[in-house]
């Protein structure tokens, strides 16, 4: 990259840590369409906020809209869109702000480039370990129905792999979305 060189801010991190009074953490949910991310992930970004905690939420269809619009389901574009969230949610830990994500983000090797972007103790990986019966079961925007017919191509879980979690910090199994919470608020509040 000639000709670009980073640009050194007076106001660093540490000073927006103390600021905020928190530790800055990227929150990546990943699992299966349908198997409850974008549900789960909105609820925790109210508790914290109810709680005073500076939170934004980036979630997958949301970020199509937009800044990943140019982006198709190929393996090579759903490595560039979790190359880009990884990136983005970086910022906002450098703010000092708890990034909550829900993305599918199917291989291991993009949440492991996400995880090495931030300190260790930024990264908490949350897994929704939803049978895929179930999220075709519950198949809330029709997309496994569509897949299953062929109609959606590279559909993760059908016709595109999703590579479970080696190790995530938090493994969530439940259907009651309180208890999810609770089980990450938990987490939290120990590390």
């Amino acid at each position: 990259m000639n000709n670009i060189t980073w640009h050194h801010h007076s106001i660093k991190k540490d000073d927006r840590v103390k600021r905020y009074n928190q530790k800055p953490k990227i929150i990546w949910f990943t699992g299966l369409s349908g198997s409850g991310k974008s549900t789960i992930a909105n609820a925790l970004e109210k508790k914290l906020f109810e709680l005073n905690y500076k939170t934004y939420l980036l979630d997958g269809d949301n970020i199509r809209h937009g800044l990943n619009s140019d982006l198709g389901f190929s393996d090579a574009n759903r490595i560039e869109n979790i190359r880009r969230i990884g990136e983005v949610a970086k910022l906002f830990v450098d703010s000092g702000m708890i990034v909550i994500t829900a993305f599918i983000s199917p291989f291991q090797k993009e949440r492991d480039f996400v995880r090495n972007l931030v300190n260790k103790d930024e990264f908490i990986e949350v897994f929704i370990d939803t049978p895929i019966e179930i999220c075709q079961k519950r198949d809330p925007k029709g997309l496994y129905k569509k897949a299953l017919n062929g109609e959606i191509k590279n559909f993760t879980g059908v016709s595109s792999p999703y590579e479970k979690p080696l190790n995530p910090e938090i493994i969530l199994n439940s259907y009651k979305v309180d208890k999810n919470i609770a089980q990450i608020i938990k987490y939290l509040k120990g590390s």
